[in-house]
């Protein structure tokens, strides 16, 4: 399962709708967890945008990073080249350089589930665990 921006957030935050869902899947994952460092840096600036406090959310991506059974892949050129050619050849869609990273990583892991609210997951042909609100 890969961790997204939004999933991370309802993790985090009791009031998301989608909180304690999350909390389950989270907790029932019985495959790897991965994320990546664009989501983080991604999720760092929605929690300050949604007016979460900033020691909470830090303290959140530090346990994750801590976290034996998250893995945080930090992207390189070669994974930030390809999500950019991702980009390139699909210009009918929105998909954010982070989503693009997203996508490939799974595709290399052979992951099929991320815990996101994002239907731009959907669109790539994985499974969104969280509907929007």
């Amino acid at each position: 399962m890969l961790l997204d921006t939004s999933g991370l957030l309802c993790l985090l935050h009791a009031s998301e709708y989608q909180h304690q869902l999350a909390i389950a899947y989270y907790e029932a994952a019985s495959t790897r967890i991965i994320t990546h460092n664009y989501v983080l840096a991604e999720f760092v600036a929605l929690a300050a945008a949604r007016g979460l406090p900033r020691a909470e959310t830090l303290a959140f991506v530090a346990d994750l990073q801590a976290s034996p059974e998250v893995q945080v892949v930090f992207v390189d050129d070669a994974l930030h080249g390809a999500a950019l050619e991702l980009l390139r050849d699909r210009l009918d869609k929105t998909w954010s350089l982070c989503d693009a990273v997203s996508f490939i990583l799974m595709q290399h892991r052979s992951l099929t589930e991320a815990l996101t609210t994002d239907h731009h997951f959907e669109q790539a042909g994985f499974v969104r665990l969280l509907d929007s609100a």
